[in-house]
């Protein structure tokens, strides 16, 4: 007779977490040779090629525990932001840190976790983890956060608001001016998280919050980065924090030992250094966004504005129908459906062949639609 075990209710309410399909099993599926993914939000230029230099060298070691303290990464990363390293905590992707905040931060049920909607879905399950309350505050009508409403929002019992700017899955950037009134609504009760995934894709903008001199300050702020977009690691799951001290010394309190591989801190090191690098994959991602933008206002589907390495596209009802098409073609994109816009698909950029592959698709994709086959 099986055995009903005693799993908490909270957790069994959670929806597992729904990646892009990898491209091998659409191969596998679909019998096909090539496949385009533009449903992740990665790098199309690969990683840094001093990256790969450090991961070959450090694989040479991969049967020794890495640094548990990381130590050589956080003092590079704290050297390059300008902060002390007691600032700096590193994880195992953003999301691992995403979640060391909720452990440590939410402790009861009515402790009140804020959120934009749509927004990364790993927010809310931060706070349905914790079994505390979620408040999920609707984006405006052009899908940008509205900062305004998730500050009123706010009360005595909020422990935790998550902003990400640049959004995903919408690409809006909220500015300096819009983010004031939750900066000064969270910093009553809680700790306000900028996670800035996208960031440096938006870093140029004059209106982009200064977070970090806000860190510096000893505001109760705390700004995650990742080295999983601009800078091309995203195999490797490594991300960091800067944030006020007390929080990052509660967070290696929680964490696991050695939650960031030797590998990743060593690819890491080496990534931060090569601007020129990083240089290039912003000004390709935005060739490539560009590119999408102008064909598909010829095509009669607007694009949101975006200040991320994506775009989302507006297709109409159908985007499910839309994204199988794609998919059909061997183009791999993110429907808006399954993100919280429907009629929309969110669109990674990409090298200009699979540009060039997404652009052709997208262009038989509708006219399939308006006219199906028999």
């Amino acid at each position: 007779m099986a055995m009903s075990l005693p799993i908490r209710p909270n957790v069994l309410r959670m929806a597992p977490y729904s990646p892009g399909k990898p491209i091998e099993e659409v191969k596998r599926e679909l019998g096909l040779t090539e496949v385009v993914k533009l449903a992740s939000n990665e790098n199309p230029f690969g990683a840094s090629p001093r990256a790969l230099e450090a991961i070959q060298r450090a694989a040479a070691e991969s049967h020794l525990y890495p640094d548990a303290s990381a130590t050589d990464l956080i003092e590079v990363l704290a050297r390059h932001h300008r902060v002390s390293r007691d600032h700096v905590a590193v994880g195992n992707g953003s999301d691992n840190l995403i979640q060391l905040i909720g452990h440590v931060m939410l402790g009861s049920r009515s402790d009140t976790v804020v959120v934009g909607a749509p927004s990364f879905v790993r927010y809310g399950s931060v706070a349905q983890l914790s079994g505390c309350r979620l408040r999920e505050v609707p984006a405006r009508a052009d899908w940008s956060l509205d900062t305004e409403a998730m500050a009123a929002s706010a009360d005595s019992e909020t422990r935790l608001a998550f902003l990400a700017n640049p959004n995903n899955p919408t690409g809006s950037c909220s500015t300096v001016t819009e983010v004031q009134p939750l900066r000064e609504a969270i910093a009553k009760s809680g700790l306000l998280v900028f996670d800035e995934a996208y960031h440096e894709f938006a870093a140029e903008r004059a209106d982009f919050p200064p977070t970090l001199d806000w860190v510096r300050s000893g505001e109760p702020i705390a700004v995650l980065r990742t080295f999983s977009k601009a800078y091309g690691l995203a195999g490797m799951r490594i991300g960091y924090m800067i944030g006020p001290p007390e929080l990052v010394d509660a967070m290696n309190r929680a964490r696991e030992p050695f939650n960031v591989n030797r590998i990743a801190q060593a690819a890491a090191i080496a990534a931060l250094g090569d601007t020129e690098h990083i240089a290039h994959t912003v000004l390709g991602t935005r060739e490539s966004l560009t590119r999408i933008e102008e064909a598909c206002s010829k095509l009669g589907v607007p694009t949101l504005p975006t200040s991320a390495n994506f775009v989302c596209v507006h297709v109409g009802g159908d985007d499910a129908y839309v994204a199988r098409e794609l998919l059909r073609q061997g183009v791999i994109v993110r429907p808006g459906s399954v993100l919280g816009m429907p009629g929309f698909l969110r669109v990674s950029a990409g090298t200009p062949g699979e540009t060039s592959a997404f652009l052709e698709a997208l262009a038989h994709a509708l006219a399939e639609r308006l006219e199906p086959s028999l």
